[in-house]
């Protein structure tokens, strides 16, 4: 009998504890705009969000239009100027061979082709074909295989691990046509955590990076993503990969965000302590993002990416202000950390825009009072 009113007691602990863990887990919710509680972020210049773009974290706009023009009409001679003219060394030519590569990658996915249907991605084809010595046709077509291998198969699988053997033979082939480029490098970051490259391996590989773009941000990314505890690392070894690019950052650099991306590579998947993202290590790593921010040049490409994800820490540590002051530089554009680990990124981010809104008004915020 004791039995058995312990099982009813646990059943009845159950039922209570079940629908706060679940509300817990599933993090913040959305209220409709026709809510009375609902906070307009269109107030703010903020665009809806079926308008939001979802293929970058800020304004490029060269990049847009060439992009356009190229699915358009399936040349791909623009895409190849566009590339030959951006400087090798820089953070944007690492993301525009990213954009390139993941429309023809999304195309193919969309249009696999048929008997009577052209595949999609066939410019990528073309452009490969007609320029094997086009460094930038190379360079894509690595990222290309890179990006199906972890969007059409599984990791540890014979087939991912055969895209992933082609995709490290074609950055080997870009490297040797352009010998100075870091990006062929930074995209076998991403085979080299796929294969669990031994780590000897994987420093002599960042080596070659070093050597030609020591404050890459975009490769400290990539390879952040190697040392993390999922992947081949572990928490410690990531924060300290992530705290020593900080210590070594040059003046304007965003190295010294680093810290930030490492903490949220390892949140808990379930966080039941409220006061998580206020602790003292969350601070001190929100506090370098945030200098960090202040420092860089405006027109650092990867200055979006450091936004949106203080945009999260800053709504989840409940800093209203700060996190407006960030939204009105990157609203528009949401292809960055974290909202493209989601579904739907558009929907994601509009959570937190109108969470920071509402937190913003509910402590005397308004449109007049911010500043753009």
């Amino acid at each position: 009998m004791e039995i058995l009113w312990v099982l009813m007691a646990l059943a009845m602990f159950s039922l209570v504890l079940l629908p706060v863990l679940m509300r817990r887990r599933a993090g913040i919710q959305q209220v409709a705009p026709s809510d009375p509680d609902a906070a307009d972020p269109a107030n703010y210049g903020f665009l809806r969000q079926e308008e939001l773009d979802i293929r970058m974290p800020g304004p490029d706009h060269d990049l847009l239009d060439v992009l356009d023009l190229v699915q358009r009409t399936q040349d791909y001679r623009s895409a190849s100027q566009l590339l030959a003219g951006t400087e090798v060394e820089g953070e944007r030519r690492w993301q525009r061979v990213q954009a390139f590569a993941g429309a023809a990658s999304l195309e193919l996915q969309q249009r696999p082709g048929g008997v009577s249907e052209t595949p999609g991605g066939q410019w990528l084809r073309v452009w490969r074909a007609e320029k094997p010595k086009d460094a930038g046709s190379a360079a894509v077509h690595a990222e290309f295989l890179v990006q199906q291998a972890w969007r059409t198969s599984t990791p540890g699988t014979d087939e991912f691990r055969i895209i992933m053997e082609e995709a490290r033979a074609a950055c080997g082939e870009a490297a040797l046509l352009s010998p100075g480029d870091p990006v062929p490098y930074i995209i076998e970051l991403s085979v080299a955590r796929g294969l669990a490259y031994p780590q000897p391996e994987f420093e002599k590989l960042w080596l070659k990076i070093l050597d030609r773009a020591p404050s890459h941000m975009g490769a400290h990314l990539a390879a952040l993503h190697y040392w993390c505890e999922k992947w081949h690392g572990t928490r410690e070894v990531a924060n300290s990969f992530a705290e020593a690019a900080a210590a070594r950052a040059p003046q304007g650099s965003l190295l010294a965000a680093m810290p930030l991306f490492a903490v949220f590579e390892h949140l808990p998947e379930v966080n039941l302590v409220r006061s998580f993202y206020q602790s003292e290590v969350v601070t001190k790593a929100v506090h370098g993002a945030l200098f960090a921010v202040h420092a860089a040049r405006p027109d650092d490409p990867m200055l979006a990416h450091v936004r949106h994800l203080l945009v999260f820490f800053l709504v989840r540590g409940e800093r209203w202000s700060e996190a407006m002051n960030q939204l009105v530089h990157v609203d528009g554009h949401v292809g960055a950390l974290p909202w493209t680990l989601t579904a739907d990124p558009a929907a994601d981010y509009a959570i937190y825009r109108a969470l920071a809104v509402a937190g913003y008004e509910a402590n005397g915020g308004s449109p007049a009072t911010l500043s753009h």
